[in-house]
């Protein structure tokens, strides 16, 4: 038994009419259509592109800015903080330097008003310091 189909051009035939046929200018009219879409696109992304470039760029420089004023208002704040710290050393040192004055006149003072008890302890004091020495 054969069942092969008795005309098989037939069934070519009627697929090819029963497929919708689109005209040639609606074909173009679409690819037209499609193109300006995807160009609409591509020019909205480009200017969203732009517009967060310039807003990384703004925001860069806003913080660049920002770190220039606080690195400015820390220079001040350490150059006054060593100014006052170079006042506070000067003024110890004067201290110092007018108290070793005062220990001399007053220990000099003491000399003149006992000079037996001081050439004594001097004396008594070289006694010691040599018997230490001829020890060792």
């Amino acid at each position: 038994m054969d069942y092969a189909t008795p005309n098989p051009n037939a069934l070519r035939d009627e697929e090819e009419t029963t497929t919708p046929t689109v005209p040639a200018s609606k074909a173009t009219e679409l690819r037209q259509a499609a193109a300006e879409k995807a160009r609409v696109a591509a020019q909205g992304v480009q200017n969203k592109a732009t517009q967060l470039k310039n807003a990384a760029s703004e925001k860069a420089q806003q913080f660049k800015s920002y770190a220039g004023d606080k690195a400015v208002a820390l220079k001040e704040e350490a150059s006054q903080k060593a100014h006052e710290v170079k006042l506070a050393a000067a003024d110890k040192y004067e201290q110092g330097k007018a108290k070793a004055k005062d220990v001399h006149a007053s220990s000099e003072e003491y000399v003149r008003q006992h000079p037996t008890k001081c050439v004594l302890g001097a004396f008594g004091v070289g006694l010691l310091i040599g018997l230490l020495a001829r020890r060792r």
